[in-house]
């Protein structure tokens, strides 16, 4: 998988948000900054963009996703 086919899948799930990923083909970062984490724990984040990405995890296409999550608000501090 190439790292902007995970940036796709992740905006197409979570629409609006801004979304960078680097990786080497099986094993990937991604920072996704959106309004959608507001209010909601590390837990909740970080599950809403591995829903976006579940269907590739379970098929074995995408091994490994590390993921930061920011709210608009965090990350402008």
């Amino acid at each position: 998988m190439q790292t902007e086919a995970v940036a796709s899948l992740i905006r197409a799930g979570l629409p609006g948000a801004e979304v960078e990923v680097t990786g080497d083909g099986s094993h990937f970062e991604a920072i996704v900054v959106s309004p959608a984490f507001e209010g909601l724990s590390l837990i909740k984040k970080q599950r809403l963009v591995m829903d976006t990405v579940r269907a590739e995890i379970n098929s074995g296409e995408l091994h490994a996703l590390s993921i930061k999550t920011l709210t608009p608000a965090e990350r402008a501090a």
